[in-house]
């Protein structure tokens, strides 16, 4: 079930926001056993209301998992604007943010329990994480995808195989490693630097020559 309340920065009231952390903070301690009586407690909120704003266990999961996947921005596109720099800039921007959710904490806690629901006839976190995780990100990032393809400084045939492409060449084996406890200790100087590296290795694979995009589409 779809929470009831939109689950965005501004569709959100400050309590509610309150309550999706504690639900969160939950998730890291105590995993698969969440339930609305102990989001209440932690949040000093009453189950009614956990009922009225997510509408049962399903919803309270969804849009945690959605208030999780908001900390990965989206980017602004402007096609007045648009040249290389800003195409670089906001690639980047996204893989440091994506990085930086997918190795906190939470994210390897709901990660970890939504593999132990997928498959299984429990409550499907699996399916919620998927849908607001993965093909979230790929939903946020496909505009810039597209205005890149459109303008010109990138060449490909299917958005959602560059997505995909992306999606490797910034995780590569980060999630797996996290989820089976290796501590790869990703402070912002790494983020950064795997960032970029990422970005760098996607316009290698799908951007046009840089001297042309440099000298054909910068302002």
């Amino acid at each position: 079930m779809h929470p009831t309340v939109d689950v965005s920065e501004s569709g959100l009231t400050e309590r509610q926001k309150d309550v999706l952390d504690a639900a969160l903070a939950l998730l890291v301690e105590a995993g698969d056993t969440l339930t609305m009586t102990s989001v209440a407690r932690r949040a000093s909120c009453s189950k009614e209301s956990l009922y009225k704003w997510f509408g049962d266990r399903d919803g309270l999961l969804t849009a945690t998992v959605q208030w999780q996947a908001l900390k990965v921005r989206g980017v602004p596109v402007d096609p007045e604007a648009f040249n290389l720099a800003s195409l670089t800039a906001g690639l980047e921007g996204f893989a440091a943010d994506w990085l930086r959710v997918l190795s906190g904490n939470i994210s390897v806690a709901l990660n970890r329990v939504a593999v132990g629901h997928a498959g299984s006839d429990k409550h499907d976190l699996g399916a919620i994480v998927l849908e607001n995780g993965p093909f979230a990100m790929a939903r946020r990032l496909k505009p810039l995808l597209q205005l890149g393809r459109e303008t010109g400084l990138l060449e490909f045939q299917e958005t959602d195989e560059a997505f995909r492409t992306f999606f490797g060449l910034v995780v590569r084996d980060v999630q797996i490693r996290l989820l089976l406890g290796d501590r790869l200790g990703l402070n912002e100087t790494a983020i950064d630097r795997d960032a970029r590296r990422a970005t760098q290795q996607f316009l290698a694979l799908y951007g046009i020559d840089i001297n042309q995009a440099r000298n054909g589409h910068q302002s």
